[in-house]
């Protein structure tokens, strides 16, 4: 099931916005494809501020193709004129063909060479009606063609992700090493290959992705409750976590949230 705004910090503030799952063989590769559209007046912008994933992401632009390593603050965009991206959220198995080192990559990006994804997808992107499902079926076939056949290490890096951040996640590294009959240093290993993360620091950004989303369904949920729902140890905790990675508090977030 595709989350349509898990990550976002301000949903309302949003241009034109879709996500679209991977199918057949792209959905070892990716786990969505993500298009935002917008058209804002002249003298105007619109910032878009996310808690991304811990992952990697592809995204294509008319100008360039860029890799975006995994982040460990919000991070932010300011949006003008007229415009798009198709970007594809990446799972493991893809990141070893277009990365040789996923944390080199942790809050920064590449520019890619890799004009057949560019020149396909912005064709897509120009055919009107139906251009976004054109434009992700055209990255889904380029994204297999570059990968090629997957072998066991990439299907158990997949594992790892879909341990920590898939539903009914594991609550520790150490449950997520047993589920996968590893060892905690081999998934340590795993995560810093292909996400840049360590497993602790893509738990604790699950945490704090279902957090804010409970916040904004639910504005007047109790902190201390949500805190242990989300499986921080205390409301002191989670404010902590909100504090270093977003830059203010759950309760200002809040209010902030609903203006």
């Amino acid at each position: 099931m595709v989350n349509p705004t898990r990550g976002v910090l301000y949903p309302a503030r949003l241009p034109l916005f879709h996500r679209l799952p991977a199918t057949g063989a792209a959905a070892d590769l990716a786990v969505w494809f993500w298009i935002p559209e917008w058209d804002i007046e002249p003298g105007r912008s619109s910032r878009q501020e996310v808690v991304a994933y811990p992952a990697l992401n592809l995204v294509v632009e008319q100008s360039a193709v860029t890799l975006s390593g995994a982040t460990t603050r919000a991070s932010h965009r300011d949006l003008s004129g007229k415009g798009w991206a198709v970007g594809a959220l990446l799972r493991p198995a893809a990141v070893g063909a277009l990365a040789d080192d996923a944390a080199a990559l942790v809050d920064g990006e590449v520019r890619v060479d890799e004009p057949e994804l560019r020149t396909a997808v912005t064709e897509a992107m120009a055919s009107g009606e139906g251009r976004r499902e054109r434009a992700a079926a055209a990255f889904s076939d380029w994204l297999v063609a570059r990968v090629g056949p997957l072998g066991e290490p990439a299907r158990q890096a997949n594992g790892l992700v879909d341990a920590l951040l898939g539903e009914h996640a594991a609550s520790t590294p150490e449950e997520a090493a047993t589920r996968l009959a590893v060892s905690v240093r081999t998934l340590q290993r795993m995560a810093h290959r292909h996400v840049g993360l360590s497993p602790a620091a893509m738990i604790r950004r699950r945490r704090l992705q279902e957090a804010a989303e409970r916040l904004r369904a639910d504005p007047a949920l109790d902190l201390s409750l949500l805190a242990a729902e989300a499986g921080y140890a205390d409301h002191a905790h989670l404010t902590r976590d909100f504090r270093r990675v977003l830059g203010i508090t759950p309760r200002q977030y809040r209010a902030d949230s609903a203006s």
